[in-house]
């Protein structure tokens, strides 16, 4: 019941979400355009529910050559690093909720080849579908380590209810607006190890 009714209020919250942002996702990629005359949109394989691959999208923020991505911050354009610390970048996500690839709460996707790398415990992150913001988002986003991270969304997963959600809803704007755990400590994002 809690997954049906769940996957209701994600497209529910897609279309409202769409209707209310429209004039802020227009004026983002006509931003990005003109910066860059590059693509407005990025594009990743993540790793989603029971680890079937999809396409996430996300607003471009990095200059388009070859980076490490550990170190979004050295070829972060000015405007990506704008969109990145409010998580504006984030936004086109909206499409992959309505696609069912994610849903707005659970854990956040991760690459293929870290899932690959996975424990039998640490695959249990992979249970439900990925989310735009999650029980680890509230609690620090890159600013935690990957361990800590998984053991959130573990905790998420078993423990997820709307109660869970609409605490994790309230909270997500506060993460935001503290400013905190946009990049690492040191301003370097965390990369996932095996054990």
């Amino acid at each position: 019941m809690y997954t049906f009714a769940k996957r209701l209020f994600d497209l529910f919250t897609c279309i409202l979400l769409c209707l209310f942002l429209l004039p802020i996702l227009l004026c983002i990629s006509l931003a990005i355009w003109i910066e860059g005359r590059g693509s407005i949109f990025f594009t990743q394989t993540r790793a989603g529910k029971n680890g079937v691959p999809f396409t996430i999208l996300k607003f471009r923020t990095l200059l388009p050559q070859d980076h490490d991505v550990s170190d979004p911050t050295s070829v972060a354009t000015p405007l990506g690093l704008f969109l990145r610390r409010w998580g504006l970048d984030e936004l086109p996500q909206l499409w992959n909720v309505w696609k069912g690839d994610m849903s707005i709460v659970g854990p956040r996707p991760t690459l293929v080849d870290q899932v690959e790398r996975y424990s039998e415990h640490e695959r249990k992150r992979l249970s439900v579908r990925p989310g735009i913001t999650g029980w680890a988002q509230i609690h620090g986003r890159n600013a935690i380590d990957w361990p800590q991270r998984i053991e959130l969304d573990i905790q998420y997963v078993e423990k997820a209810s709307f109660q869970l959600d609409t605490k994790i809803l309230l909270r997500t704007p506060l993460a935001l607006l503290s400013g905190t755990g946009t990049y690492g400590p040191t301003g370097i994002n965390p990369t996932y190890s095996s054990p």
